[in-house]
């Protein structure tokens, strides 16, 4: 089944498609990329792009102008006649950087699985500083 660029921009803003485990609803996005292959004007990705930038603009600062890029390749992918790949700056990353964080304080606390990397020469204190630091990201 044929894919058009409007559903195809529907389909790279849907959380559902997205690799990390964070609801980017919830974040603002500062900057992105949008890139399209295939036989695509210029023009109508640029306008749905727009579209979703005006409909939804909460989801985007607006003190970036322009944190949008869009890029076009015409050759299609081998057994498709178009594609979208987005690749997106948002501050909803925190949500999955607390979960992680607040994972690895619960098994450091009972030192789970330390002795695989003491043993390999890491010491506690690193494990302590990737912790702050992973903390200052949040």
């Amino acid at each position: 089944r044929a894919v058009s660029v409007p559903e195809l921009t529907q389909q790279i803003f849907d959380p559902r498609n997205m690799m990390a485990a964070a609801d980017f609803r919830n974040g603002r996005y500062l900057t992105c990329s949008a890139i399209f292959r295939g036989k695509v004007s210029m023009k109508e990705v640029e306008d749905q792009i727009r579209n979703v930038q005006n409909r939804n603009p909460a989801y985007f600062v607006e003190w970036i102008p322009n944190n949008v890029q869009t890029a076009l390749c015409s050759i299609p992918p081998k057994g498709l006649k178009m594609s979208s790949t987005f690749v997106g700056n948002s501050t909803s990353i925190q949500e999955l950087f607390k979960r992680v964080g607040d994972q690895f304080s619960a098994m450091f606390r009972r030192k789970a699985f330390l002795h695989w990397y003491t043993s390999e020469g890491m010491d506690e204190m690193e494990f302590t500083e990737a912790e702050f630091n992973m903390n200052d990201l949040v």
